[in-house]
């Protein structure tokens, strides 16, 4: 039996080489029964007469990197790891390497309730309703931790007492945007931070549709309470469809053309009263249901 820290290792000075990138080499590695033999024909090539260095030394500061990570209370998991979120290696953008902060295990209810930063005040009523009707009924709330929709969501399922992850576009030992600092500490606490950006990470234009991906992989469903046309939300639907997940949008989502273009899908719910999003959810996490059916229509006093 391979030994997985070993393995972790490996990996993580495998992906640390110049040039490296886990797109080109996933097939690689997944299907090597040892990491180790690829880390030495990519450091020690048969073309590399001159060897940038040896392999016990890439795995040394690999292990070291990771001790360090560890004793700042980061968890580093690899793909093929037990704990790894198990719902992530169903997807092919499945991330090689998970970085968090909290509690990690498998969320297999979990729903992502996303949408814009810019939300109206009712977009953040909505938020709010259906992520504390989630949580209330033993559902994990999964969102972005960016401002408006997202925060919303992570806040009520904190206040209700239940479990919420959220999924960043940095390393797990960033804060952003700053103005999430507090409850960002309140969700690793509590919850689970995280992330495929290793520690350190700042943010880039490029590593948010990335989370997004992410994102959807880990939830069975995603909710989208309220988007613009050019949403980093609408990127989550897409791909959240290819991964084989449901796709919940409010019907106020369908005034941007990619969500009226994406209404018809197979796998794709357009609800109009939390009744109808009751039915979309229970369905999302058969055979367990949740009742959302209690609450008002969402036109109900806006």
């Amino acid at each position: 039996m391979p030994d997985l820290e070993l393995e972790r290792s490996a990996l993580l000075a495998l992906l640390s080489l110049d040039g490296v990138q886990w797109g080109k080499v996933a097939d690689q590695v997944i299907d090597a029964p040892s990491i180790l033999p690829l880390l030495d024909t990519y450091v020690n090539g048969a073309d590399n007469l001159f060897p940038i260095a040896d392999v016990k030394e890439r795995l040394h500061e690999a292990d070291e990197q990771i001790s360090e990570w560890e004793a700042a209370g980061i968890t580093v998991r690899a793909y093929f790891e037990p704990d790894y979120p198990a719902q992530l290696r169903e997807i092919h953008e499945m991330p090689p390497l998970v970085y968090s902060k909290g509690t990690l295990r498998d969320d297999p209810r979990a729903v992502a309730v996303v949408g814009s930063r810019n939300a109206s005040d009712v977009g953040l009523r909505r938020a709010t309703n259906i992520a504390t009707a989630l949580a209330r009924q033993d559902v994990t709330v999964v969102s972005g931790l960016a401002a408006g929709i997202d925060a919303a969501a992570h806040r009520a399922a904190l206040t209700s007492g239940g479990r919420t992850v959220a999924v960043l576009g940095t390393g797990v030992d960033r804060y952003y945007p700053r103005e999430n600092t507090e409850l960002q500490d309140e969700i690793a606490a509590r919850g689970l931070v995280l992330s495929q950006f290793a520690p350190g990470a700042p943010p880039r234009r490029q590593s948010f549709p990335m989370r997004n991906i992410t994102m959807s992989g880990y939830a069975a469903a995603t909710v989208i309470v309220e988007a613009s046309e050019h949403s980093g939300s609408r990127i989550q639907a897409r791909r959240a469809l290819g991964h084989g997940r449901f796709l919940i949008l409010l019907e106020n989502v369908l005034r941007n053309d990619w969500a009226a273009r994406l209404a018809d899908e197979p796998g794709v719910t357009v609800v109009k009263t939390y009744d109808e999003l009751d039915v979309a959810v229970a369905e999302a996490l058969e055979p367990a249901s949740v009742d959302l059916s209690s609450m008002d229509p969402f036109d109900a006093g806006e």
